[in-house]
Protein backbone atom coordinates (compact mmCIF):
# COMPACT_ATOMS: atom_id res chain seq x y z
CA UNK A 1 0.00 0.00 0.00
CA UNK A 2 1.79 3.32 -0.94
CA UNK A 3 1.16 5.67 2.23
CA UNK A 4 2.20 9.51 2.99
CA UNK A 5 5.51 10.07 4.38
CA UNK A 6 4.50 10.99 7.66
CA UNK A 7 3.04 7.45 8.48
CA UNK A 8 6.35 5.71 7.44
CA UNK A 9 7.79 7.86 10.08
CA UNK A 10 5.54 6.78 12.47
CA UNK A 11 5.47 2.96 11.92
CA UNK A 12 9.26 3.27 11.93
CA UNK A 13 9.08 5.02 14.90
CA UNK A 14 7.21 2.61 16.71
CA UNK A 15 9.59 -0.57 15.64
CA UNK A 16 12.64 1.28 16.95
CA UNK A 17 10.64 1.26 20.09
CA UNK A 18 10.06 -2.61 19.96
CA UNK A 19 13.57 -2.93 19.47
CA UNK A 20 14.35 -1.04 22.24
CA UNK A 21 11.78 -2.41 24.50
CA UNK A 22 12.69 -5.94 23.85
CA UNK A 23 17.18 -5.26 24.38
CA UNK A 24 15.25 -3.51 27.58
CA UNK A 25 13.79 -6.41 28.64
CA UNK A 26 16.72 -8.79 27.78
CA UNK A 27 19.38 -6.62 29.45
CA UNK A 28 17.56 -6.53 32.36
CA UNK A 29 17.00 -10.69 32.98
CA UNK A 30 20.94 -10.77 32.39
CA UNK A 31 21.48 -7.98 35.00
CA UNK A 32 19.10 -9.87 37.19
CA UNK A 33 20.95 -12.98 36.52
CA UNK A 34 24.34 -11.16 37.07
CA UNK A 35 23.01 -10.35 40.33
CA UNK A 36 22.16 -14.06 41.68
CA UNK A 37 26.06 -15.17 40.81
CA UNK A 38 26.95 -12.41 42.57
CA UNK A 39 25.45 -13.59 45.92
CA UNK A 40 25.82 -16.86 45.32
CA UNK A 41 23.26 -18.32 42.90
CA UNK A 42 25.70 -19.01 40.31
CA UNK A 43 23.79 -21.66 38.38
CA UNK A 44 20.33 -20.05 38.14
CA UNK A 45 22.16 -16.69 37.57
CA UNK A 46 24.14 -18.05 34.63
CA UNK A 47 20.77 -19.48 33.52
CA UNK A 48 19.21 -15.90 33.34
CA UNK A 49 21.92 -14.20 31.86
CA UNK A 50 22.50 -16.78 28.77
CA UNK A 51 17.89 -16.47 28.53
CA UNK A 52 17.98 -12.72 28.30
CA UNK A 53 18.86 -12.58 25.00
CA UNK A 54 16.51 -15.18 24.08
CA UNK A 55 14.01 -13.33 26.02
CA UNK A 56 14.43 -10.35 24.01
CA UNK A 57 14.24 -11.96 20.65
CA UNK A 58 11.02 -13.97 21.72
CA UNK A 59 9.41 -10.45 23.29
CA UNK A 60 10.67 -8.48 19.77
CA UNK A 61 8.93 -11.57 17.50
CA UNK A 62 5.64 -11.35 19.78
CA UNK A 63 5.75 -7.40 19.24
CA UNK A 64 6.81 -7.29 15.54
CA UNK A 65 3.98 -10.18 14.85
CA UNK A 66 1.30 -8.44 16.62
CA UNK A 67 2.22 -4.84 14.93
CA UNK A 68 2.42 -5.99 11.46
CA UNK A 69 -1.36 -7.43 12.03
CA UNK A 70 -2.49 -4.50 13.50
CA UNK A 71 -0.42 -2.34 10.28
CA UNK A 72 -1.50 -4.91 7.74
CA UNK A 73 -5.47 -4.14 8.84
CA UNK A 74 -4.41 -0.13 9.01
CA UNK A 75 -3.16 -0.32 5.66
CA UNK A 76 -6.20 -1.90 3.56
CA UNK A 77 -8.71 0.34 5.17
CA UNK A 78 -6.23 2.99 4.10
CA UNK A 79 -5.81 0.97 0.64
CA UNK A 80 -9.84 0.87 0.57
CA UNK A 81 -10.56 4.22 1.30
CA UNK A 82 -7.68 5.45 -0.90
CA UNK A 83 -9.10 3.61 -4.28
CA UNK A 84 -12.82 4.63 -3.43
CA UNK A 85 -11.54 8.26 -3.59
CA UNK A 86 -9.63 7.46 -7.06
CA UNK A 87 -12.67 5.78 -8.64
CA UNK A 88 -15.28 8.63 -7.77
CA UNK A 89 -12.70 10.65 -8.86
CA UNK A 90 -11.56 9.59 -12.13
CA UNK A 91 -15.24 7.59 -13.32
CA UNK A 92 -16.54 11.21 -14.62
CA UNK A 93 -14.03 10.97 -16.95
CA UNK A 94 -13.52 7.73 -18.41
CA UNK A 95 -17.01 6.97 -19.03
CA UNK A 96 -16.02 9.54 -21.89
CA UNK A 97 -13.27 6.35 -23.22
CA UNK A 98 -9.61 6.46 -23.26
CA UNK A 99 -8.70 10.04 -24.71
CA UNK A 100 -5.76 12.93 -24.05
CA UNK A 101 -8.99 15.01 -22.93
CA UNK A 102 -9.95 12.44 -20.29
CA UNK A 103 -6.11 10.98 -19.45
CA UNK A 104 -5.05 14.55 -18.48
CA UNK A 105 -7.53 14.59 -15.97
CA UNK A 106 -7.08 11.06 -14.77
CA UNK A 107 -3.29 11.22 -14.29
CA UNK A 108 -3.38 14.48 -12.61
CA UNK A 109 -5.72 12.79 -9.94
CA UNK A 110 -3.46 9.50 -9.44
CA UNK A 111 -0.58 11.89 -9.27
CA UNK A 112 -2.34 13.88 -6.33
CA UNK A 113 -3.45 10.66 -4.59
CA UNK A 114 -0.47 8.51 -5.03
CA UNK A 115 3.49 9.05 -3.97
CA UNK A 116 4.68 8.80 -7.00
CA UNK A 117 6.79 11.01 -8.99
CA UNK A 118 5.03 11.00 -12.29
CA UNK A 119 1.81 9.32 -13.75
CA UNK A 120 1.37 8.80 -17.67
CA UNK A 121 -0.94 7.01 -19.71
CA UNK A 122 -0.87 5.71 -23.16
CA UNK A 123 -3.00 3.90 -25.80
CA UNK A 124 -2.04 1.49 -28.17
CA UNK A 125 0.46 3.78 -29.49
CA UNK A 126 0.02 7.21 -28.49
CA UNK A 127 1.22 8.95 -24.91
CA UNK A 128 -1.95 10.34 -23.52
CA UNK A 129 -1.45 12.02 -20.71
CA UNK A 130 1.62 12.79 -18.25
CA UNK A 131 1.93 14.56 -14.88
CA UNK A 132 4.73 15.02 -12.27
CA UNK A 133 8.22 15.25 -12.34
CA UNK A 134 9.83 15.35 -16.17
CA UNK A 135 6.79 16.95 -17.77
CA UNK A 136 9.03 19.58 -19.04
CA UNK A 137 10.15 16.65 -21.62
CA UNK A 138 8.21 13.86 -21.44
CA UNK A 139 5.82 15.45 -24.00
CA UNK A 140 1.76 14.08 -24.68
CA UNK A 141 1.15 13.27 -28.17
CA UNK A 142 3.82 11.39 -29.28
CA UNK A 143 4.05 8.04 -30.62
CA UNK A 144 5.40 5.70 -27.63
CA UNK A 145 9.13 5.03 -26.81
CA UNK A 146 9.41 2.88 -23.90
CA UNK A 147 10.04 -0.53 -25.34
CA UNK A 148 9.19 -2.04 -22.28
CA UNK A 149 5.63 -0.44 -22.66
CA UNK A 150 5.28 -1.66 -25.95
CA UNK A 151 6.02 -4.87 -24.58
CA UNK A 152 3.33 -4.59 -21.86
CA UNK A 153 0.72 -3.27 -24.45
CA UNK A 154 2.23 -6.75 -26.94
CA UNK A 155 1.56 -9.36 -24.04
CA UNK A 156 -0.96 -8.01 -21.84
CA UNK A 157 1.63 -7.81 -18.95
CA UNK A 158 3.06 -5.86 -16.83
CA UNK A 159 6.39 -4.41 -16.84
CA UNK A 160 8.94 -3.84 -14.01
CA UNK A 161 11.71 -0.83 -14.92
CA UNK A 162 14.94 -0.52 -12.32
CA UNK A 163 17.08 1.80 -14.52
CA UNK A 164 16.66 4.99 -16.79
CA UNK A 165 17.89 2.68 -19.66
CA UNK A 166 14.79 0.80 -19.40
CA UNK A 167 12.54 3.85 -19.36
CA UNK A 168 14.15 4.73 -22.29
CA UNK A 169 14.22 8.83 -21.48
CA UNK A 170 16.93 10.25 -23.96
CA UNK A 171 17.42 13.02 -21.26
CA UNK A 172 20.53 12.92 -19.46
CA UNK A 173 19.42 14.42 -16.17
CA UNK A 174 15.95 13.01 -15.92
CA UNK A 175 15.06 11.95 -12.23
CA UNK A 176 13.12 9.33 -13.31
CA UNK A 177 14.60 5.79 -12.80
CA UNK A 178 12.23 3.49 -12.00
CA UNK A 179 8.64 2.52 -13.41
CA UNK A 180 5.84 0.27 -13.14
CA UNK A 181 3.94 -0.33 -16.60
CA UNK A 182 0.58 -1.98 -15.93
CA UNK A 183 -1.91 -2.49 -19.05
CA UNK A 184 -5.42 -1.27 -19.38
CA UNK A 185 -7.95 -4.04 -20.49
CA UNK A 186 -11.31 -4.11 -22.20
CA UNK A 187 -12.59 -7.44 -22.88
CA UNK A 188 -9.86 -8.58 -21.97
CA UNK A 189 -7.57 -7.27 -24.59
CA UNK A 190 -4.72 -4.48 -23.78
CA UNK A 191 -6.10 -1.00 -25.32
CA UNK A 192 -3.43 1.34 -22.89
CA UNK A 193 -1.16 1.20 -20.44
CA UNK A 194 -0.92 2.69 -16.80
CA UNK A 195 2.42 4.07 -16.00
CA UNK A 196 4.11 4.88 -11.93
CA UNK A 197 7.71 6.46 -11.95
CA UNK A 198 9.73 6.70 -8.96
CA UNK A 199 13.00 7.96 -8.56
CA UNK A 200 14.71 4.73 -8.13
CA UNK A 201 14.29 0.67 -8.43
CA UNK A 202 14.04 0.63 -4.27
CA UNK A 203 10.67 2.40 -4.63
CA UNK A 204 9.43 -0.34 -6.48
CA UNK A 205 8.00 -2.31 -3.25
CA UNK A 206 5.01 -4.78 -3.64
CA UNK A 207 2.88 -2.67 -1.76
CA UNK A 208 3.19 0.01 -4.51
CA UNK A 209 3.37 -3.29 -7.50
CA UNK A 210 0.00 -3.89 -6.02
CA UNK A 211 -1.59 -0.84 -6.09
CA UNK A 212 -0.59 0.01 -9.52
CA UNK A 213 -2.02 -3.09 -10.82
CA UNK A 214 -5.23 -3.03 -8.78
CA UNK A 215 -5.39 1.09 -9.94
CA UNK A 216 -5.22 -0.62 -13.34
CA UNK A 217 -8.05 -2.85 -12.68
CA UNK A 218 -10.15 0.05 -11.68
CA UNK A 219 -9.82 2.10 -14.52
CA UNK A 220 -9.89 -0.85 -17.13
CA UNK A 221 -13.65 -1.60 -15.26
CA UNK A 222 -14.66 2.17 -15.99
CA UNK A 223 -13.03 1.86 -19.70
CA UNK A 224 -15.28 -1.25 -20.05
CA UNK A 225 -18.01 1.01 -18.55
CA UNK A 226 -17.53 3.62 -21.22
CA UNK A 227 -17.77 0.66 -24.00
CA UNK A 228 -21.07 -0.38 -22.68
CA UNK A 229 -22.06 3.34 -22.78
CA UNK A 230 -20.73 3.73 -26.25
CA UNK A 231 -22.01 -0.01 -27.53
CA UNK A 232 -25.55 1.83 -26.39
CA UNK A 233 -25.62 4.79 -28.31
CA UNK A 234 -24.48 2.63 -31.35
CA UNK A 235 -27.43 0.69 -30.62
CA UNK A 236 -29.86 3.60 -30.48
CA UNK A 237 -28.49 4.73 -33.82
CA UNK A 238 -29.07 1.92 -35.45
CA UNK A 239 -32.63 1.39 -33.99
CA UNK A 240 -33.00 5.30 -35.34
CA UNK A 241 -31.85 4.02 -38.75
CA UNK A 242 -34.04 1.14 -38.54
CA UNK A 243 -37.02 2.98 -37.52
CA UNK A 244 -36.55 5.45 -40.42
CA UNK A 245 -36.36 2.47 -43.18
CA UNK A 246 -39.75 1.53 -41.32
CA UNK A 247 -42.09 4.24 -42.59
CA UNK A 248 -45.15 2.03 -43.56
CA UNK A 249 -45.13 0.76 -47.48
CA UNK A 250 -48.73 0.86 -47.52
CA UNK A 251 -48.25 4.86 -46.29
CA UNK A 252 -45.60 4.79 -49.38
CA UNK A 253 -47.86 2.91 -51.65
CA UNK A 254 -51.27 5.37 -51.05
CA UNK A 255 -49.41 8.34 -51.05
CA UNK A 256 -47.59 7.99 -54.62
CA UNK A 257 -51.54 6.70 -55.44
CA UNK A 258 -52.94 9.67 -54.41
CA UNK A 259 -50.32 11.92 -56.50
CA UNK A 260 -51.00 9.88 -59.49
CA UNK A 261 -54.76 10.49 -59.09
CA UNK A 262 -53.92 14.09 -58.80
CA UNK A 263 -52.06 14.22 -61.62
CA UNK A 264 -54.92 13.67 -64.05
CA UNK A 265 -57.78 15.60 -61.67
CA UNK A 266 -55.37 18.50 -60.22
CA UNK A 267 -51.56 18.99 -61.58
CA UNK A 268 -50.53 21.96 -59.47
CA UNK A 269 -51.56 19.71 -56.28
CA UNK A 270 -49.91 16.97 -57.08
CA UNK A 271 -46.88 18.90 -58.37
CA UNK A 272 -46.98 20.31 -54.40
CA UNK A 273 -47.04 17.04 -53.15
CA UNK A 274 -44.08 15.55 -54.63
CA UNK A 275 -42.03 18.26 -53.44
CA UNK A 276 -43.46 17.90 -49.93
CA UNK A 277 -43.10 14.24 -50.25
CA UNK A 278 -39.38 14.52 -51.42
CA UNK A 279 -39.10 16.96 -48.06
CA UNK A 280 -40.78 14.76 -45.95
CA UNK A 281 -38.39 11.63 -46.86
CA UNK A 282 -35.47 14.13 -46.46
CA UNK A 283 -36.13 15.10 -43.22
CA UNK A 284 -36.80 11.41 -42.13
CA UNK A 285 -33.37 10.19 -43.37
CA UNK A 286 -31.56 13.25 -42.42
CA UNK A 287 -31.56 12.85 -38.17
CA UNK A 288 -28.88 12.20 -36.83
CA UNK A 289 -29.76 12.39 -33.15
CA UNK A 290 -31.71 9.84 -31.48
CA UNK A 291 -33.40 12.68 -29.26
CA UNK A 292 -35.18 15.94 -31.30
CA UNK A 293 -37.28 18.52 -29.83
CA UNK A 294 -41.20 18.42 -29.19
CA UNK A 295 -41.26 21.19 -31.90
CA UNK A 296 -39.37 19.20 -34.54
CA UNK A 297 -41.48 15.89 -33.79
CA UNK A 298 -44.80 17.66 -34.45
CA UNK A 299 -43.49 19.65 -37.68
CA UNK A 300 -43.17 15.97 -39.10
CA UNK A 301 -45.87 14.80 -37.60
CA UNK A 302 -47.11 17.41 -39.47
CA UNK A 303 -45.39 16.99 -43.12
CA UNK A 304 -46.97 13.53 -42.76
CA UNK A 305 -50.35 14.09 -41.84
CA UNK A 306 -50.25 16.66 -45.01
CA UNK A 307 -49.95 13.45 -47.46
CA UNK A 308 -52.91 11.86 -45.40
CA UNK A 309 -55.02 15.08 -45.66
CA UNK A 310 -54.35 14.96 -49.57
CA UNK A 311 -55.56 11.07 -49.64
CA UNK A 312 -58.93 11.42 -46.83
CA UNK A 313 -59.84 15.30 -47.88
CA UNK A 314 -62.58 16.10 -45.26
CA UNK A 315 -62.96 12.96 -43.96
CA UNK A 316 -60.00 13.41 -41.48
CA UNK A 317 -59.71 15.94 -38.85
CA UNK A 318 -56.16 16.88 -36.51
CA UNK A 319 -56.80 18.60 -33.89
CA UNK A 320 -53.34 19.27 -31.98
CA UNK A 321 -53.25 20.88 -28.47
CA UNK A 322 -49.79 22.02 -27.40
CA UNK A 323 -48.59 23.40 -24.86
CA UNK A 324 -45.95 26.41 -25.98
CA UNK A 325 -43.61 25.62 -22.98
CA UNK A 326 -42.94 21.90 -23.60
CA UNK A 327 -42.37 22.86 -27.48
CA UNK A 328 -38.32 22.83 -26.71
CA UNK A 329 -37.89 19.65 -24.46
CA UNK A 330 -35.82 17.16 -25.87
CA UNK A 331 -37.61 13.41 -26.67
CA UNK A 332 -36.99 10.29 -28.35
CA UNK A 333 -36.98 11.19 -32.97
CA UNK A 334 -39.83 9.29 -34.55
CA UNK A 335 -42.01 8.69 -31.56
CA UNK A 336 -45.26 10.25 -32.13
CA UNK A 337 -46.05 9.51 -35.66
CA UNK A 338 -46.22 6.01 -35.42
CA UNK A 339 -48.84 6.70 -32.96
CA UNK A 340 -50.75 9.03 -35.58
CA UNK A 341 -50.22 6.59 -38.10
CA UNK A 342 -51.56 3.91 -35.89
CA UNK A 343 -54.49 6.21 -35.18
CA UNK A 344 -55.69 6.85 -39.02
CA UNK A 345 -55.20 3.23 -39.77
CA UNK A 346 -56.96 1.88 -37.19
CA UNK A 347 -59.42 5.17 -36.05
CA UNK A 348 -62.65 6.19 -38.03
CA UNK A 349 -66.59 5.71 -37.60
CA UNK A 350 -68.05 3.25 -40.25
CA UNK A 351 -68.45 5.94 -42.69
CA UNK A 352 -65.15 6.64 -42.67
CA UNK A 353 -65.05 9.83 -40.56
CA UNK A 354 -61.41 10.33 -38.64
CA UNK A 355 -60.93 12.41 -35.50
CA UNK A 356 -57.20 12.48 -34.09
CA UNK A 357 -56.62 14.66 -31.70
CA UNK A 358 -52.39 15.29 -30.19
CA UNK A 359 -52.00 16.74 -26.63
CA UNK A 360 -48.71 17.66 -25.65
CA UNK A 361 -49.00 19.46 -22.02
CA UNK A 362 -46.39 19.66 -18.78
CA UNK A 363 -47.12 18.01 -15.53
CA UNK A 364 -44.30 19.02 -12.46
CA UNK A 365 -41.46 17.14 -14.07
CA UNK A 366 -43.14 15.77 -16.99
CA UNK A 367 -44.48 16.31 -20.11
CA UNK A 368 -47.30 13.97 -21.43
CA UNK A 369 -47.96 13.40 -24.99
CA UNK A 370 -51.57 12.13 -25.89
CA UNK A 371 -52.54 10.42 -29.32
CA UNK A 372 -56.60 9.92 -29.76
CA UNK A 373 -59.10 8.85 -31.99
CA UNK A 374 -62.79 8.32 -32.61
CA UNK A 375 -62.28 4.46 -33.76
CA UNK A 376 -63.66 0.96 -33.43
CA UNK A 377 -61.32 0.57 -30.32
CA UNK A 378 -59.30 -2.36 -29.26
CA UNK A 379 -61.11 -5.14 -27.81
CA UNK A 380 -60.43 -6.53 -24.32
CA UNK A 381 -58.04 -9.43 -25.52
CA UNK A 382 -56.10 -7.39 -27.69
CA UNK A 383 -55.74 -4.43 -25.37
CA UNK A 384 -53.93 -7.27 -22.66
CA UNK A 385 -51.33 -7.82 -25.22
CA UNK A 386 -51.28 -4.76 -28.01
CA UNK A 387 -48.09 -3.61 -26.36
CA UNK A 388 -46.30 -6.85 -26.41
CA UNK A 389 -43.01 -7.53 -29.08
CA UNK A 390 -44.51 -8.60 -32.52
CA UNK A 391 -48.10 -8.06 -32.18
CA UNK A 392 -49.53 -5.54 -34.84
CA UNK A 393 -47.03 -6.17 -37.45
CA UNK A 394 -48.04 -4.41 -40.52
CA UNK A 395 -49.05 -1.21 -38.66
CA UNK A 396 -46.00 -0.26 -39.33
CA UNK A 397 -43.60 1.00 -36.78
CA UNK A 398 -46.19 -0.37 -34.21
CA UNK A 399 -46.62 0.57 -30.53
CA UNK A 400 -44.68 -2.20 -29.36
CA UNK A 401 -42.03 -0.29 -30.85
CA UNK A 402 -42.37 2.67 -29.24
CA UNK A 403 -43.15 1.29 -25.64
CA UNK A 404 -39.72 -0.49 -25.93
CA UNK A 405 -37.96 2.63 -26.82
CA UNK A 406 -39.68 4.63 -23.90
CA UNK A 407 -38.61 1.92 -21.28
CA UNK A 408 -35.15 1.26 -22.60
CA UNK A 409 -34.44 5.09 -22.65
CA UNK A 410 -36.15 5.98 -19.40
CA UNK A 411 -36.99 2.39 -17.60
CA UNK A 412 -40.18 0.90 -17.25
CA UNK A 413 -42.30 3.41 -15.58
CA UNK A 414 -42.41 5.31 -18.35
CA UNK A 415 -44.19 2.69 -21.15
CA UNK A 416 -47.08 3.76 -22.64
CA UNK A 417 -50.42 3.63 -21.79
CA UNK A 418 -53.52 2.37 -24.17
CA UNK A 419 -56.87 3.12 -22.82
CA UNK A 420 -59.44 1.44 -24.96
CA UNK A 421 -62.90 1.02 -25.42
CA UNK A 422 -64.98 -1.27 -28.66
CA UNK A 423 -66.77 1.48 -30.98
CA UNK A 424 -65.38 4.19 -28.27
CA UNK A 425 -61.82 4.95 -29.76
CA UNK A 426 -58.24 4.77 -28.43
CA UNK A 427 -56.07 6.88 -26.18
CA UNK A 428 -52.48 6.29 -26.09
CA UNK A 429 -50.34 8.39 -23.64
CA UNK A 430 -46.96 8.47 -22.97
CA UNK A 431 -44.63 10.59 -20.47
CA UNK A 432 -41.34 12.13 -21.36
CA UNK A 433 -39.31 12.71 -17.67
CA UNK A 434 -38.25 16.76 -18.70
CA UNK A 435 -34.86 16.69 -16.28
CA UNK A 436 -33.23 13.67 -16.97
CA UNK A 437 -33.56 9.87 -19.00
CA UNK A 438 -30.81 7.53 -18.60
CA UNK A 439 -29.69 7.92 -22.08
CA UNK A 440 -31.05 11.33 -22.47
CA UNK A 441 -27.17 13.23 -22.35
Amino acid sequence: MVIKHKEHLGADKFKRQMILMSMFVGFITMVFGWILSRFGAISEGWGLILLGPFVALVIFVVLKTWVEKGESEHFKAIYSHQVFEIANATLPYLRTGLNEESGSEVVAILRGKTDSMAVALTDLTVVLAFSGVGEDHHKTGGPILTEATKEALEHNEVRILESKEEIGCPVSDCPLRAAIVVPLEVSGKAVGTLKFYYPDKEELTESRITLAEGLAKLLSTQLELSEIDRQEKLACNAELKALQAQINPHFLFNTLNTIASLCRTDSKKARRLIIQFADFFRQSLKRESDLVTLEEEIDYVDSYLFFEKARFGKNLQVLEDVDKEALGIKMPALIIQPLVENAIKHGGTSEGHIKIRVVAKIHNSEMTVQVCDNGKGISEEDLSRVLSPGFGKGMGIGLSNVNERLKNLYGEEYALEVISAENKGTKVTMRIPIMGGKNEN
